[in-house]
């Protein structure tokens, strides 16, 4: 019943903007495609010093890990204690933090060796996280999101609105070009988030992009943003075999 309602809101949102023309609406086109462990419940999803990083979620399965991304091989694998849900997953300076579900803690490990370093306490729900560079956001699957200092210490939040009226759902989140792009949970929409104004500038319409064959019983939702140094987009999503490279194509009017 949940996900029914949210992929209702989800076109529902999708025609208002039509019919208001004020974000933009773009679809996407697979530039190319790479094998995705199939085991991986995509939480977090980011490049680093061009090393592709991973944080999977579920009690007794979630991980962080780094991928080869030319061929989906796990390369290296923490396995979080069972009473952990990990989540979104980022690094920031020396630091690489990962998120739980509803633990209200916060894990901080050495982003060069994975070593851990320490654990935060966290008040909220953690869904997505990603950085600016400078500062951590957060978002708790509302409308939502949050700016931390690297101590996750709350700065400001944001409320992302859609023709003024708020988005629910935010989840993996990614910071492009200045502006925040996340998933929007159970959904096949991404949106492109002012991170000033909390305004949706865009919508990315990612129907399709998992083909009906490759898609099995385990097969979850879209989930998973990452850009590397040179600004190419991949998407994927949970239990997913495949991750793709994508391009961004403007929706005519």
């Amino acid at each position: 019943m949940m996900r029914r309602f949210c992929i209702l809101l989800t076109l529902f949102l999708f025609a208002v903007s039509c019919k208001a023309g004020t974000p933009r609406r773009y679809t996407i086109e697979v530039v190319k495609e790479y094998n995705h462990d199939t085991g991986a419940y995509t939480q977090g999803l980011f490049f680093h010093n061009g090393e592709l990083f991973e944080s999977t979620g579920q009690y007794g399965e979630s991980t962080i890990r780094k991928v080869d991304l030319a061929t989906g091989n796990v390369t290296r694998k923490l396995n979080f204690a069972r009473k952990y849900f990990a989540e979104g997953s980022v690094i920031l300076g020396e630091n690489l933090y990962v998120l739980t579900w509803t633990n209200k803690v916060a894990f901080i490990y050495d982003a060069a060796t994975l070593e851990y370093k320490q654990t935060y306490s966290y008040p909220r729900e953690g869904w997505g996280l990603t950085t600016d560079g400078k500062n951590l956001i957060a978002s708790d699957g509302t409308s939502r999101l949050y700016f931390l200092t690297p101590e996750l210490k709350l700065l400001n939040s944001i409320t992302v609105k859609l023709n003024g009226r708020p988005v629910r759902y935010i989840n993996e989140l990614e910071w492009i070009d200045g502006k925040i792009w996340a998933n929007i949970y159970t959904s096949d929409a991404i949106v492109i988030i002012n991170p000033s104004s909390g305004e949706v500038e865009a919508t990315v319409n990612c129907g399709g992009l998992l083909p009906a064959n490759l898609r099995t019983a385990d097969t979850d939702v879209l989930n998973g943003i990452a850009v590397d140094k040179d600004g190419r987009i991949y998407l994927t999503g949970k239990n997913w075999p495949r991750l793709y490279e994508v391009k961004l194509m403007p929706v005519k009017k």
